[in-house]
């Protein structure tokens, strides 16, 4: 056991002692010596108490990220209550956390704590943006590798959270045969047939820019293409022609007022990077009180 969140951090597709090293790291950005306002005006012995609240409507994550920077700080002399389960939809106003322990300790952990909730939370409540705008649709909204680096996980983790689908989580779990790898293979078909012949049991999906790229592909046997900034109506008749042959993912500077129409084309999926590189962050707020 590396800390009291293991196996709550396990259940969710967390790597425990990652997050904890990462938590680890974000404190040391800092705390390279003493938290000096802390230390100077507080007495050593206060004992304060934090709400966490929302401020705004939306979907939290990352709340047991944020608990466990606080157990971080200052070990089983906090005590975290009244924490709601990530992936709770919350409105303004209310209470998705309580922690309590010495006051020093809890100003020292607040703003790391907040960062990761405030963000994980944004993260989460934009993916349910999207569920929302494409309920009633068999289509899925999915993430991608366009991530914070080593937030990945997290990231990902938050995407689950606000109901979305994540896509590959590295360059070794499947293969995802881009532009560039076509140009240099020659070729969608080559470039599919390459990856096919020297993995043979991995997962590929290749990105296609036309319907002619499309039916190369589907006669040679591929089943899962990304549909790469095609137009709706030219979407709507890859879906005919693939009849599905394939899983289509929708890609490309899609927005979410364009969500609907492109997945009532028939789509699987529509990936969408901005979920994670530049998502809005939550507005959540901590209010201490001494006692």
């Amino acid at each position: 056991m590396t800390s009291p969140y293991d196996d709550e951090l396990a259940a969710s597709g967390l790597d425990p002692e990652a997050v904890l090293a990462q938590v680890r790291s974000a404190l040391a950005e800092d705390l390279p010596r003493e938290d000096v306002t802390s230390v100077a005006t507080i007495s050593a012995d206060a004992h304060g108490c934090g709400v966490f609240a929302a401020r705004e409507p939306g979907v939290v994550a990352g709340l047991g990220v944020a608990a466990l920077v606080f157990h971080a700080v200052m070990g089983e002399s906090v005590e975290v209550t009244d924490r709601v389960p990530d992936g709770t939809r919350v409105e303004p106003g209310d209470v998705v956390m309580r922690v309590s322990g010495p006051t020093r300790g809890l100003l020292t952990a607040e703003r790391t704590a907040l960062n990761y909730a405030s963000h994980l939370s944004g993260v989460a409540t934009a993916t349910s943006h999207w569920v929302e705008a494409l309920a009633g649709t068999s289509a899925r909204v999915l993430d991608t590798r366009k991530t914070l680096p080593t937030f990945r996980a997290l990231q990902k983790y938050a995407v689950r959270c606000g109901g979305g689908v994540n896509h590959r989580f590295s360059l070794s779990d499947r293969a995802m045969v881009k532009d560039n790898h076509v140009v240099a293979a020659g070729g969608v078909v080559p470039a599919y047939e390459a990856v096919r012949a020297a993995y043979p049991d991995l997962r590929v999906e290749v990105e296609v820019t036309d319907l002619d790229q499309l039916r190369e592909l589907l006669d040679a046997g591929c089943t899962e293409i990304l549909l790469d900034n095609m137009d709706t109506a030219t979407m709507a008749e890859a879906v005919r022609f693939t009849a599905g042959r394939a899983t289509l993912e929708a890609s490309g500077g899609l927005t979410i007022e364009r969500a609907r129409e492109v997945a009532q084309t028939g789509v699987d999926f529509i990936s969408v990077g901005a979920l994670t590189h530049s998502v809005k962050v939550f507005d959540l707020g901590l209010d201490l009180s001494e006692g």
